[in-house]
């Protein structure tokens, strides 16, 4: 969700986001941090009062903030006034609103109506491009048009009344409960990963990781997934995480002798594994809460061990890669005194411990916990890395964050705007169930054949979706059909999540490949086969959750999670080496072979 500066010298290459940018700026995002952490304090806002003011706040940084040229800056200003206006409408109205049930009674409210759904389409647009805004119209015409297509793919059709009036004045489509985790919870967080990215906390990450990990042999490699993992578990975007982490760890990987398309792939799956790592995976685990049911302390319990799976294959895919390669350990002279990382490191332990202790101990909701981390994390804004008290320093922090977090919830608030108008379309026509029975027949109902054509759907989805929209999409009409041929609930959206995460290393689009290609210099399929073949994780593992299914069980039954664990590490270790490690052919394809029996027959 956030960009964080690794270093000193990082974030000055960055430079003070609020330093760069118009006061008005600065306020507009200390307005939608204001607006956002009140609602966790006030607490009882009708949605269609909430859930509005969200998407006006977040218009004018998708529609004006990042306009590129001088049509796209008139028009978003013209169409920020008119969506204000429309959400404005909305909100004030929405006493008499929710009594009208969806259904659209005045031609005023038709054409605001339309005029949101179009503005929906525009933002998303606008904020990451043309397919998940093409996915919305495609089923918008599904919507309109799917009366005339005869069998059973049609449906009987929807008055246009109550169509667009569900989708815009009722608790559904772009007001539904996706974007209430939008408002609620993933806004929240957000403004947590800005806080911690405007002081000293990547700093921390990356002096920490380095210590650790920094005189091993592929040191480098190992501080980036270490560093990568921390830091992604807040960020929860591969993107941001490569343009962060990566600013530090490639150059150093390449002065130190390591081959470049080997560098690159190291961050670049490094990174990725960001949104599956707890404690807080990005946006993905509260949308996974409100879809699931199921509460944020047991997903993130369910999804620690096979996050740590997931790094733990790629040390030993560095390690495999170091029979190949002198991946020689950091100097000493690179890696920081014991007091450095003492000192650094409370940037973000500090709101760490508060948000954990508040959840586990304190029994708070993860959004009271992390709005209270939000405020020990802007009291540090007042500290540099030398523990120096300064007013200056945090007037510029700050502005630093409320930009940040401004922008971060504008993205993802369009983004999950338009997905709910998907979302919409797919319970108001039953395209869900019907996709769902396609999966069914199709895969014979047989589980493993739903497996590979979910994971084939999430691959080819994600590709130019983010993964958030990719697995909202793909979980809700792929998810009933996992469960109904017997996978319990949680798995399957994990598995669902996971694979949408593939097209972050895997070609022919892999974004977090391109930004890491681009950093050292090298050709982006190159380093896309370093990054698959580091990140076989992420193919076998979420496999090997529905074959030993005990191991998202951590909180019920540690014992049988732990032992699955151990069995999938050992399994994972032999294919990562077999596929990697410069050794004879016999014995790799022995690896390889044993590894997978290990994992799956065993």
């Amino acid at each position: 969700m956030s960009t964080f500066s690794s270093s000193p010298a990082a974030g000055k290459a960055v430079g003070s986001i609020g330093s760069r940018v118009h006061p008005a700026w600065v306020l507009l995002g200390g307005i939608t941090v204001v607006f956002h952490l009140g609602l966790i304090f006030y607490g009882l806002t009708p949605a269609l009062v909430s859930r509005p003011i969200h998407m006006a706040l977040a218009l004018p940084w998708v529609l004006i903030f990042a306009a590129r040229t001088p049509f796209e800056r008139w028009s978003g200003w013209l169409l920020t006034g008119l969506g204000i206006a429309a959400c404005g409408y909305i909100a004030f109205n929405e006493e008499a609103l929710s009594q009208q049930y969806g259904f659209i009674d005045t031609h005023l409210q038709m054409i605001i109506g339309v005029f949101l759904i179009g503005l929906a389409l525009e933002a998303a647009r606008r904020a990451i491009g043309w397919p998940l805004p093409l996915v919305a119209v495609t089923a918008l015409l599904y919507a309109v048009f799917g009366a005339h297509i005869p069998g059973q793919f049609g449906h009987p059709g929807l008055p246009m009344q109550s169509f667009v009036g569900t989708l815009t004045i009722a608790e559904g489509g772009l007001w539904g409960s996706l974007t209430g985790v939008s408002v609620g919870v993933v806004a929240i967080f957000v403004i947590f990963g800005a806080v911690l990215n405007a002081g000293e906390a990547g700093q921390g990450f990356m002096n920490m990781a380095s210590a650790f990990a920094g005189r091993l042999t592929g040191g480098a490699a190992k501080v980036s997934v270490i560093s990568s993992a921390l830091m992604g578990s807040i960020s929860g975007s591969a993107s941001a995480n490569v343009a962060s982490t990566g600013a530090i760890t490639i150059p150093t990987m390449v002065r130190l002798g390591y081959p470049r398309a080997l560098a690159g792939g190291v961050e670049a799956v490094a990174s990725s594994g960001g949104q599956i790592m707890p404690p807080l995976m990005g946006a993905g685990a509260f949308v996974m809460v409100e879809l699931t049911g199921t509460p944020y302390t047991q997903i993130m319990a369910a999804a620690m061990l096979p996050a740590i799976l997931y790094f733990a294959t790629v040390w030993v895919g560095i390690n495999a890669y170091a029979t190949r390669h002198d991946l020689s350990p950091m100097a000493e002279s690179d890696r920081p005194s014991g007091k450095e990382v003492m000192i650094t490191s409370l940037f973000f332990a500090v709101p760490f411990v508060i948000l954990l202790e508040r959840i586990f101990l304190g029994g708070y909701t993860p959004q009271y916990a992390a709005s209270l981390a939000i405020f020990a994390g802007m009291l540090l804004l007042f500290f540099d890395v030398t523990l120096s008290f300064s007013l200056r320093g945090f007037a510029s922090r700050m502005a630093d964050a409320m930009v940040t977090a401004g922008r971060q919830v504008a993205i993802i608030g369009a983004i999950i705007i338009c997905a709910s108008l998907v979302i919409g379309v797919l319970s108001m026509t039953g395209l869900g169930v019907k996709i769902t029975s396609g999966i069914l027949s199709l895969s014979n109902e047989m589980l493993w054949p739903a497996l590979l054509l979910t994971a084939l759907a999430c691959l080819v989805l994600g590709m130019e979706v983010p993964t958030t929209a990719a697995y909202v999409i793909c979980v809700s009409v792929a998810g009933p059909a996992l469960i109904a041929l017997g996978l319990e609930p949680l798995l399957a959206h994990l598995f669902v999540f996971w694979f949408a995460l593939l097209s972050t290393i895997t070609p022919p689009v892999c974004g977090g490949v391109f930004i890491a290609a681009g950093m050292v210099g090298e050709n982006w399929l190159k380093v896309a086969m370093k990054a698959m073949a580091l990140g076989i994780g992420l193919y076998i593992i979420p496999l090997a959750m529905v074959a030993n299914p005990d191991i998202i069980r951590l909180a019920f039954d540690p014992f049988a999670a732990v032992f699955d664990a151990v069995k999938i590490a050992i399994g994972l270790g032999g294919i990562s080496y077999g596929v990697i490690a410069r050794r004879p052919l016999w014995l790799r394809v022995l690896l390889v072979v044993a590894g997978a029996l290990v994992i799956f027959a065993v």
